[in-house]
């Protein structure tokens, strides 16, 4: 039987959300540092519970609400860092797409202390939407 890694259950009861389970999981000084050319006027540090559900409030704003994180795979790397492999779904301009994205998270005494969340823009994919595409 193979034992789920700590830092793994940590993660699986982070949720943007809900600011309660936030609460649970972040530290009190944690730090979100966004990094994505593509929307640079989001680009930058969020600091505590309060500057993520900030940032959170953010992207939705820009995305019409549209923004959804698919999660890929989770690698723990020793005993504080977890590696992510997200696809983000959501309408920039209208237009429907698909990126991926890494998140380094940094996880100390059980609590999330800080996370790097790294959007790879260059193979951004364009989704047809129902009424696009073909029969």
């Amino acid at each position: 039987m193979h034992k789920e890694h700590p830092n793994i259950s940590i993660l699986k009861r982070f949720n943007p959300a809900n600011p309660e389970t936030l609460a649970e999981v972040l530290a009190k000084n944690f730090v979100w540092h966004y990094i994505n050319p593509e929307l640079s006027e989001l680009e930058g540090d969020y600091f505590g519970l309060s500057g993520l559900t900030d940032f959170f409030q953010k992207i939705a704003g820009r995305t019409s609400g549209s923004f959804v994180v698919n999660p890929i795979s989770i690698f723990p790397m020793g005993d504080e860092l977890v590696i992510t492999h997200v696809k983000d779904r959501l309408s920039l301009g209208g237009k429907p797409m698909e990126i991926d994205a890494v998140v380094v998270w940094c996880i100390i005494d059980g609590k999330i202390k800080e996370a790097w969340d790294i959007t790879i823009v260059h193979t951004a994919k364009m989704i047809k939407t129902v009424k696009e595409k073909k029969l």
